[in-house]
């Protein structure tokens, strides 16, 4: 099904230019009108949007209690978390934030005071300098997952890259509360999805944060 677009819901997306020949295809088709129709998203816009959903977490007290809580750098029109990142009090709240390493996420931890800068990593994506302290996995609750979109089922649409679908898939990030972070028009009905997906715990988008399996 066609996504609506972020900007009305009187409007659809085109169709893919051909019919996908497989899984893969169809996720591909799909991710690129997906990108494309964000892209287009006017910087007022997503800047009140990603307000919204800033908003939306900071009044949920699961996000409130998380000392510690993953997280991650806008980049090609994602939903910004800056809000959350820069003025909230570094004394509550440490980030964890990733930095791509080989065909892994590194993550550091990071807070607006701190002595390490963020700066352009492989993808052109802002990071936290390679040797700022690393992340307990023991001490993570919660964990902000970034998403060309989700369906109401929990299940991501990522960027083909496989980076979250590793690192989610692994013991060591097991049981942490997971919340795909997309603009409401990118919250879908269903999502092709692999056998090895592994569903998240709730979507925020501007409209609110809806729960599945918290």
């Amino acid at each position: 099904m066609a996504p609506n677009t972020p900007f009305s819901s009187s409007q659809s997306l085109p169709p893919p230019s051909r019919r996908p020949s497989s899984l893969k295809d169809e996720k591909e088709a799909q991710r690129r009108a997906l990108l494309k129709a964000r892209q287009k998203m006017p910087a007022r816009i997503l800047q009140e949007k990603s307000a919204s959903i800033c908003q939306h977490l900071q009044n949920w007290p699961v996000f409130v209690q998380s000392p510690l809580t993953l997280a991650y750098c806008s980049f090609r029109n994602e939903p910004d978390l800056a809000p959350l990142l820069y003025q909230l009090n570094p004394q509550q709240k440490v980030w964890g934030l990733p930095r791509c390493e080989g065909d892994q996420l590194q993550w550091h931890r990071w807070f607006s005071t701190g002595s390490w800068q963020l700066s352009p990593g492989t993808y052109g994506i802002m990071e936290p300098d390679a040797r700022s302290p690393l992340v307990d996995p023991e001490k993570v609750s919660l964990i902000l997952v970034p998403c060309v979109a989700c369906d109401v089922n929990g299940y991501r649409l990522g960027y083909g890259g496989g980076f979250y679908d590793r690192m989610l898939g692994s013991d060591r990030w097991a049981n942490k509360t997971t919340i795909g972070i997309v603009f409401e028009y990118a919250r879908l009905p269903q999502i092709p999805r692999e056998s090895w997906d592994v569903p998240l715990d709730g979507i925020c988008t501007e409209s609110g944060l809806f729960l599945n399996n918290y």
